[in-house]
């Protein structure tokens, strides 16, 4: 199970923030080559980030690189920079269709023949950002077997709609929605848009909850307090835990080990949709307590 509870983003011309990575906490650091980096910084930001892969991962995340979009004129140069051992995904923006994630999909694989790295090392993560991009969500998250994650974009949605973006983001709902509904049901992992409003936690922490109730699993962060709420708001509580594995047990025993797909339990019928759910839960938590042991580890 891959757990992508955040992206930290960083801009990957700012060797103050690029210094700071590795003791971040996030899941991901993501070096970022595209908005947060001026047409004239782009060559700059390229080198700093091939440069500083293995910094980045000392702390024990894994390290993503945002490229710029194949819309621009940048995207090619930035890949052939920073395509290099020790690089773990790529991150395409405004994605419009399957045939955007094809091209990066080839491009990629052609790198890493050319650097003798393991095939298909490098994951792709795609930000749907766009009209576009949402209408087009099923086919560019099937696109790939690199895949494994889909990022909503609230900034460029709302600006490509022409609406006004809000915290709460009720005028984001439909999209967010479509989103997360395609990356399930490709198998992917949905990962929700940046919070702008990084100090208001009590907006952040509800927007964040109200993406959970979506199906989201995980999110873009643009600034390191939002980490550890990010943390805790997308790992299963303990009490969720607990029960859980009261619920995968008693099932096998009074259920499956004595033929019956239904069982009650203080109660509340037990199925096989609430078993699967229970196992993931467990599943989930142990896939964060790896994570965590190799980042304590690093």
């Amino acid at each position: 199970m891959e757990v992508m509870r955040t992206s930290l983003y960083i801009p990957a011309n700012n060797l103050r923030f690029v210094a700071k990575a590795p003791m971040s906490g996030a899941d991901i650091v993501t070096f970022d080559i595209e908005d947060a980096v001026p047409p004239q910084e782009k060559a700059n930001a390229r080198r700093i980030t091939a440069e500083n892969l293995a910094l980045a991962a000392s702390g024990g995340s894994e390290v993503h690189v945002r490229v710029n979009g194949w819309h621009t004129e940048w995207t090619n140069d930035d890949l052939e920079a920073v395509v290099r051992p020790g690089l773990d995904g790529i991150t395409l923006p405004k994605t419009r269709n399957a045939d955007d994630v094809k091209r990066l999909d080839w491009k990629v694989s052609e790198l890493e023949q050319r650097y003798g790295m393991p095939e298909g090392s490098v994951k792709l993560n795609v930000l749907l950002e766009t009209a576009s991009g949402i209408m087009n969500a099923y086919e560019i998250c099937t696109a790939s077997r690199r895949l494994v994650s889909v990022f909503f974009g609230a900034v460029d949605y709302c600006a490509d709609m022409r609406i006004k973006r809000t915290n709460l983001g009720a005028e984001q709902r439909v999209a967010r929605s479509t989103v997360a509904i395609a990356a399930r049901s490709a198998g992917l992992v949905a990962m929700d848009a940046p919070f702008a409003d990084f100090s208001n936690m009590a907006d952040f922490e509800q927007n964040t909850l109200d993406g959970i109730d979506m199906g989201f699993e995980g999110r873009m962060i643009i600034h390191p307090s939002q980490i550890p709420v990010a943390h805790r708001l997308y790992s299963p509580t303990d009490e969720a835990v607990a029960h859980a594995r009261k619920v995968k047990q008693f099932f096998e025993e009074e259920g499956l080990a004595k033929g019956l797909a239904s069982v009650s339990m203080d109660g509340a019928m037990v199925d096989t949709p609430v078993y699967v759910a229970a196992c993931e839960v467990i599943e989930r938590w142990e896939a964060i307590q790896a994570k965590e042991a190799k980042r304590k580890g690093a």
